[in-house]
């Protein structure tokens, strides 16, 4: 309630006409909206989310790229904040992708940390999105886990240490709904879940992006 309060404040400071806030969805196959109708995905579904709650001020960038890895992140993330320019704020979404190819969680942890750098350049404010740890490991799944928060100090950045939280609590026979066929990217009822757990970062987000951008 009092973070609503907060975002309703900010947005009523704004002056008409104000230029939208400009946040770069930066990811892999979940970030582009793969599988799904074109106004499923994330990004659309998530722009729906914030729209209903008055933000027509908020613009959601997809730069989602299905297949990619956190390595490949660290190599395209600084051509999309040009290509895509301006950029307000970034959400980092990556690494799945790296668990189903076997990485270990310290080359991802580096292709994270690499990424973030770039990303928050300059302050930029940054939202982190981490994902499913595996679960047939005990150790395994704790080295991975500390992936999310330590970056996220690092860089000041927002946090949502895993995406799948809501599904992954869920009973099994209800996951099939919220995941497609291939039992790993999400459904679009499993995106709408995804949006109500990232949507409240996503405004902490434009509100730390409000609060750094020059007064008009």
């Amino acid at each position: 309630m009092f973070l609503r309060l907060i975002t309703l404040l900010a947005l009523l400071a704004l002056p008409a006409g104000a230029a939208p806030l400009r946040i770069l969805a930066f990811g892999d196959s979940i970030t582009e909206g793969y599988g799904l109708p074109a106004d499923q995905g994330l990004v659309p579904q998530l722009q729906d989310w914030l729209k209903a709650r008055g933000h027509d001020d908020i613009q959601i960038v997809n730069a989602g790229a299905s297949g990619d890895t956190s390595y490949g992140g660290r190599v395209r993330i600084a051509i999309s904040l040009r290509r895509h320019a301006p950029v307000d704020a970034v959400l980092v979404e990556l690494g799945g992708n790296d668990l189903l190819m076997g990485w270990s969680a310290e080359q991802t942890r580096t292709n994270l940390d690499a990424v973030l750098e770039q990303a928050g350049a300059g302050g930029r404010p940054l939202l982190l999105a981490g994902i499913a740890n595996p679960e047939h490991d005990t150790a395994l799944k704790a080295e991975w886990a500390a992936i999310w928060p330590k970056l996220a100090r690092k860089h000041d950045a927002l946090l949502v240490p895993n995406i799948y939280a809501a599904v992954a609590e869920d009973s099994r026979a209800m996951r099939r709904v919220f995941l497609q066929d291939d039992g790993i990217h999400p459904s679009a009822r499993g995106v709408a879940m995804i949006v109500e757990l990232i949507g409240p970062k996503v405004e902490e987000l434009a509100i730390r992006a409000r609060a750094k951008a020059p007064a008009e």
